[in-house]
């Protein structure tokens, strides 16, 4: 589903990140990255992804959610994953991925953040990574792709 979203978003002309958040059996969100769309710079597909799931949860809180992203989540975006208490957090392609394709990444990898903080949210990375990584091919096709 989140690389369902991201292909949406892409076709919008948005960078090539998808999310999607899961709890029990109800997806609670399904969404893209639109930081150029909304012109907003927290525009992550994970930050709107938590933002419809609590709508749609009427709770701040996801606690036992599973996250699925197309990339390892950025620092913002993990904290803010952590904040909303997920139980697990799958994603593809990894930070070194989004920087390779032009994207000013912070090097810092999810698990580190999560360690450094004493979060004790679950990552699971490489899941589906290669259609993750083929989004980033995708998107660098497109001639007036945006990075930031």
């Amino acid at each position: 589903m989140a690389i369902e979203a991201c292909h949406e978003g892409l076709a919008l002309g948005q960078s090539p990140f998808g999310c999607a958040i899961a709890m029990g059996d109800q997806i609670l969100a399904r969404t893209h990255n639109t930081v150029v769309l909304a012109t907003d710079i927290t525009a992550h597909a994970e930050v709107n992804a938590i933002r419809a799931a609590c709508q749609e949860a009427d709770d701040i809180f996801l606690t036992g959610a599973m996250v699925a992203t197309t990339c390892e989540p950025c620092p913002m975006c993990m904290a803010a994953l952590h904040w909303a208490r997920v139980e697990t957090v799958y994603y593809g392609s990894s930070i070194a991925d989004a920087a390779e394709a032009g994207f000013n990444e912070l090097q810092l990898p999810a698990a580190e953040l999560l360690r450094l903080g004493g979060s004790t949210v679950k990552l699971v990375g490489n899941v589906l990574s290669e259609p993750c990584r083929e989004l980033f091919v995708r998107w660098n096709s497109n001639p007036s792709r945006q990075t930031y």
